[in-house]
């Protein structure tokens, strides 16, 4: 009697299965892709529903149930293959304005008035309804557009401080070249989305011609394409002692990790922040806790925060810059390479060439996922590859398809996320999802597959 109960009951689940895979299968051509995307929504719900009350739990099965609201979006994503199709106007007799019949006229309850009655002014109707176009469009005038005020105000301030912090640093450490330092970032690169972004002040290590080579991450222990060695040579020539850098070589590589640790002392205990402050009109403190050397900076108008970072010049034009970065493991005293001039100077140059919004997007991209509880750990660097494949794919970067090219990033992300990979624009050898976990992968694949269905709950 049990075997036929079971038998019975693995008849009538297949037969769910297989009623389950026609519905998805054949709701995107009968109901177009919003309708599909509801019903499947709620016909995985029920499905999953039915297969707990009937099947018995055993610890895959309570393992999977974690995860089966993350694995949705992957499967509901199958349901965009198809294009979309164009919503339907409405009937002519349903979007035209149905004109009331005119009152009767009601019994006088006094004296006529003979005198002509001025008929009241007609105004023009509010909009029912914004597109999605001006929704986003109103979004980046509210909270992605930053005042010129402010925008001058903040390099003045960063400016000033990298004087400051210039003249200190060749006080307290004469002996080391240290160049010029030069504020940069999205502030000065027309890529600021919102007040939020840093300021970033480079400290450049000048390093002597001929004693030092670059060797790539990939040819390390650490085996990190992110990377690169900075190698001290000549060593047969100019014994360690002869560059004023050698104090700060580990196995015979300039360690970032020293010299991170060289200037975050300096800049927590040793500048005078308060007279820095006082003299710029606004009050300085370094971030303690954070593993990067953060200045948070409070203006009566305004609050910056600077991000202090050594960098190693590129030499030529071929050569990467790199950053020292606060990596972990085996990689803890390279340099990571920085990517971020060469995307901003491609974005600019695209842009250029045809008047395009590609550095518009990308301002959306960041203000967006920014102010999203679920999206914030897409970064720049993220969103950044993904409106450069576009930029050089699409050709309509016009204004007016600014909202079908935001849509399209999403779709864009969604695909790389069930993908799990993400290349480098400059390097594909680098997956820049590759320090995600697959819980987060989920998360933010959900989330992005919900605001593709609604998108303006993103704005």
């Amino acid at each position: 009697m049990a075997e036929f109960s079971q038998k019975r009951g693995k008849q009538r689940d297949e037969v769910l299965g297989g009623t389950v895979d026609f519905l998805l299968a054949n709701a995107r051509l009968v109901l177009g892709v919003g309708g599909a995307a509801v019903l499947g929504i709620a016909t995985l719900a029920v499905k999953r529903l039915i297969d707990r009350a009937t099947s018995p739990r055993d610890e895959d099965d309570a393992k999977g149930d974690s995860t089966c609201l993350e694995e949705s979006w992957k499967e509901l994503n199958l349901l965009k293959a198809t294009p979309r199709q164009q919503a339907r106007s409405p009937p002519a007799a349903l979007s035209q304005p149905v004109a009331l019949p005119a009152p009767w006229p009601a019994a006088p309850q006094g004296p006529t008035d003979t005198r002509p009655q001025m008929s009241p002014p007609l105004s023009s109707p509010a909009p029912l309804c914004l597109t999605f176009q001006e929704k986003l469009l109103a979004f980046e005038r509210d909270h992605v557009t930053i005042p010129a005020a402010h925008i001058t105000l903040a390099k003045q301030l960063a400016g000033d401080i990298a004087l400051e912090l210039q003249a200190y640093l060749r006080n307290k450490f004469p002996e080391l070249p240290f160049g010029a330092l030069v504020p940069s970032g999205p502030l000065y690169d027309g890529l600021q989305a919102g007040a939020a972004d840093r300021v970033c002040l480079l400290v450049p290590v000048v390093l002597e011609e001929g004693l030092w080579s670059l060797v790539p991450g990939l040819d390390t222990v650490a085996r990190d394409p992110r990377c690169w060695a900075v190698r001290r040579t000549q060593l047969e020539f100019r014994p360690r002692g002869s560059s004023p850098w050698d104090r700060f070589l580990v196995g015979g590589y300039l360690s970032s990790r020293v010299l991170l640790e060289l200037l975050r002392k300096a800049l927590a205990s040793s500048v005078n922040w308060p007279a820095i402050g006082s003299l710029l009109g606004c009050l300085i403190r370094p971030s303690v806790a954070s593993e990067e050397l953060l200045l948070e900076v409070q203006h009566e108008r305004l609050e910056l925060t600077v991000t202090v970072l050594l960098a190693v010049p590129a030499a030529a034009t071929e050569d990467p810059f790199l950053l020292a970065w606060p990596l972990e493991g085996l990689a803890g005293n390279l340099w990571l390479q920085d990517w971020y001039p060469a995307e901003a100077a491609r974005l600019r140059a695209l842009d250029d060439r045809d008047a395009g919004t590609r550095r518009r997007l990308l301002r959306l991209l960041c203000g967006v996922c920014r102010g999203h509880p679920a999206l914030g750990r897409l970064d720049r660097c993220h969103l950044s590859q993904v409106v450069l494949r576009l930029g050089e794919a699409e050709a309509d970067w016009a204004e007016a398809a600014l909202g079908e090219r935001f849509l399209q990033a999403l779709e864009a992300l969604i695909d790389s996320l069930a993908r799990a990979s993400l290349p480098c624009h400059f390097n594909p050898g680098v997956n820049l999802f590759g320090s995600l976990r697959a819980e987060e992968i989920d998360d933010l694949g959900f989330a992005l597959y919900s605001g593709l269905q609604a998108p303006e709950w993103l704005l």
